[in-house]
Parts: structure tokens; C-alpha cells; sequence
């Protein structure tokens, strides 16, 4: 998709945006004219997005900072850092931190199923309460909260029961926010990406990956762009008339 200027003068705050689909959203935004901050646990990452990030237009103002998106008061202090900074809230919000910690259930840690859970679904309700109270605090027109789940949060995944369960919450956390915040000009919507090729996939053995690109109909893993170009629309007000929907970006992978 060509890239436009759909995001100028906007504000937008991408977690996870250290590497993968975080940093491609980041990059994504930042050459539609947005104005990006970008959050990682790893700042050393955070920073390199940073650098790699457009200022091609008028006002831009990007910065790095440091989050865990499984504290509270981590997440509190990122978002009025933010405010400190710009005197204002970040209108758009994307939710790409993520982990992974595989393994079968009947072998599963405890604490390797709640540090996934703690992460990608605590993780998605702290920094989309945070930002969205302080949007309405603001008194802010609109905002847009993008939430990013996975394909396999709708279906299951043999070795993911954690990341499964932690992605089907955050879809029903998208929707039940989408109906409580709709009244204050808020928008939530969730990107279900399929496979695609990113650090955490990496570390899947070659085998494994023909095989799951054998089932995908268009015959190929995806890239973190093709991912970022959804988050642009659902940013952007050419999906102004759309809340608590989600949007697979899977190649075709398990349809109906």
C-alpha cells in the first residue's frame, strides 16, 4: 500500500515498538506524518526504531521511551511522560508488545502461562486504560486504540496455550472497550496477524515454517508492513465509522 499523509499532526504511541510489527507500525505512521512515540521494554531497540523513523513532515517530534506494559505504574509513568513532553495525550495508541513462552500443556510452567498473560493481555487493559482515561481527562474529540491479537487466539495453536488464551482476551477486551468508549469518541480495534516473518518467528525451525506456509492460500508468511498498513487504516479517519471489529491480516489462513 503507498504510503499517504492520513496521520499528520497526529500523536501516536506504539508499544513493542523496539522490533517487528511494533517497529513497522512506527515506521508506517511516521511516513503518514504522525508524530511517534516509541515504547519498548528494551530502550536500546526503542532507540534504534528511532533512528530509522521519517521526519519528512512539517512538526514531526518523535522520541523513544522505556515501558513494561505489565506494571501499572510503568505504564501510568510512560503515559504522562508523554503528556509532560506534548502537552497532550496520544490520540492514537498501538498495543504491540508481545511474548511468547511455548510449550504443551501438560508441561507448562505456571509462571511461564502468567508472564505471557501478564504481557500481552494485563499488558493490552493497563495501556488502553491508561490512554484512554487520559484522552477523556483531556477532553479530547477522538482517539483511536488498536490492539493487536493473533489468528490463533480465534483458533488455537498446538504448543500456545497461553499465547492463545492471551490473544482471545485481548479480542474480547477490544470489543468491550469499543462499546464503553464509543461515547467518548474513541475507537478500539483489534489486527489478528497471521504468521508472519518476525524476530519471535525466527527462532521456529524451517520445517515447521514450510508447513504452516503450506496451509496459508496466498503461499507465503507475511511481513510486519503488510501488518502496519491495516494499523494506518484503522488509525486514520478513513475507518472513522469503525469500532470492535478485528481484522485478520493472515494471507487467508483458516478461513471461515
Amino acid at each position: 500500500m503507498a504510503a499517504s499523509s492520513r496521520l499528520i499532526s497526529r500523536l501516536t504511541l506504539v508499544t513493542g515498538g523496539g522490533s517487528g510489527i511494533g517497529r513497522a507500525v512506527c515506521q508506517r505512521f511516521a511516513t503518514e506524518g504522525a508524530s511517534v512515540i516509541v515504547a519498548d521494554r528494551n530502550e536500546e531497540s526503542a532507540n534504534q526504531t528511532l533512528e530509522l523513523l521519517s521526519r519528512d513532515h512539517k512538526g514531526q517530534d518523535h522520541m523513544a521511551l522505556g515501558v513494561d506494559v505489565s506494571s501499572k505504574d510503568s505504564v501510568e509513568k510512560l503515559v504522562t511522560s508523554i503528556q509532560c513532553r506534548y502537552f497532550q495525550p496520544a490520540s492514537v495508541c498501538v498495543n504491540a508488545a508481545g511474548i511468547t513462552q511455548d510449550e504443551f500443556l501438560l508441561k507448562m510452567e505456571e509462571e511461564d502461562f502468567d508472564k505471557v498473560i501478564d504481557v500481552n493481555l494485563k499488558g493490552t487493559f493497563l495501556l488502553t486504560q491508561a490512554v484512554s482515561k487520559a484522552l477523556v481527562s483531556a477532553g479530547s474529540a477522538k482517539g483511536s486504540i488498536i490492539t493487536v491479537g493473533s489468528i490463533v487466539g480465534k483458533v488455537g495453536n498446538v504448543g500456545q496455550v497461553n499465547y492463545s488464551a492471551s490473544k482471545a482476551g485481548v479480542e474480547g477486551l477490544t470489543r468491550t472497550a469499543a462499546k464503553e468508549l464509543s461515547k467518548f469518541g474513541i475507537r478500539c480495534n483489534c489486527v489478528l496477524p497471521g504468521f508472519i516473518t518476525t524476530p519471535m518467528t525466527d527462532k521456529v525451525p524451517e520445517k515447521v515454517i514450510d508447513k504452516l506456509t503450506s496451509m496459508i492460500p496466498m503461499g507465503r508468511m507475511g511481513e510486519p508492513a503488510e501488518v502496519a498498513d491495516a494499523c494506518a487504516f484503522l488509525a486514520s479517519d478513513d475507518s472513522r465509522y469503525i469500532t470492535g471489529v478485528s481484522i485478520e491480516v493472515a494471507g487467508g489462513l483458516f478461513i471461515g
